[in-house]
């Protein structure tokens, strides 16, 4: 599997990969493509994928996926026969398009074809062409629909590709994304190994959520705050437990002592002593 390299962290293209990412791995990411026929919407994105710098850098440490640099290829100047090629498999694009298209119309004509015949035989006979009237079969109706059929080009569909449609080169990208030593990193891979999903805490004010299962199912039960030292001011504490407490979940704190290299967590809860 190749993720590829766009602003410092992975992005996936390819459907499969992101769902195999996705049920096998736990690696949720965040959807930022636009739907083809919707303008950008939060709610309603699709591929490709953009992964966190965590999430990039686990897959490259448990040999799930390389990550790739493929500006090299991509932004070099095409050659006269990539461009010749490029305009031929637009058109082509162009008229199948125009064939959808055609076709949709010749089906919904069909579905009407009756009340159609009868209102052309009807103007017709008000034209005093009443053999041409009587003459007049579904299939005629269908044929001068086929030929006065029109594709206007200017509402054409855009359409937006998962996947680049063209071979092209990449480098391999070797040099880690973050520091496999820093302690949000430590913590985002231990909390993975045992089997959680994880993903950004932004939006809640922590560095991480812990979610039982998959997002698309179960809300988050925990955030999780990173701290480089046990020592932390009543302030801030008071302040992200109560956030806890809002927002439904328990707040865990994960970090480390001093000349101690394994991880601590310990989750705090708020206690009301009125009841």
């Amino acid at each position: 599997m190749y993720l590829t390299l766009l602003n410092g962290t992975g992005f996936v293209f390819n459907v499969d990969d992101y769902m195999e990412l996705r049920s096998k791995y736990r690696i949720m990411g965040a959807p930022v493509g636009t739907a083809n026929t919707k303008g950008w919407s939060p709610n309603q994105s699709t591929l490709p994928v953009e992964l966190s710098k965590f999430e990039t850098q686990l897959l490259l440490d448990e040999n799930i996926a390389k990550l790739v640099d493929k500006s090299m290829d991509l932004k070099a100047k095409p050659t006269a026969e990539k461009v010749e090629k490029c305009k031929a498999d637009f058109e082509s694009r162009l008229l199948g398009q125009e064939e959808a298209l055609k076709t949709e119309k010749l089906r919904e004509t069909e579905r009407y074809i009756d009340k159609i015949l009868t209102g052309k035989r009807k103007k017709l006979l008000k034209q005093r062409k009443n053999e041409t009237a009587a003459a007049l079969t579904a299939k005629d109706v269908l044929l001068e629909m086929s030929a006065n059929f029109r594709f206007d080009r200017q509402n054409a569909l855009l359409e937006v590709p998962c996947e680049h449609p063209t071979d092209h080169s990449a480098q391999i990208v070797t040099n880690p994304i973050v520091s496999t030593n820093s302690l949000k990193y430590r913590v985002f891979k231990e909390l993975w190994k045992r089997g959680k999903y994880v993903t950004s805490g932004d939006a809640f004010g922590a560095d991480f959520l812990v979610y039982p299962g998959d997002p698309m199912i179960y809300h988050a039960s925990h955030i999780v705050i990173v701290h480089e030292t046990p020592v932390i001011k009543p302030l801030e504490l008071i302040a992200k437990v109560r956030l806890s407490v809002i927002v439904n979940k328990s707040c865990i704190f994960a970090y480390k002592m001093e000349n101690d290299e394994e991880i601590h967590y310990e989750t705090v809860a708020w206690c009301n002593p009125g009841k």
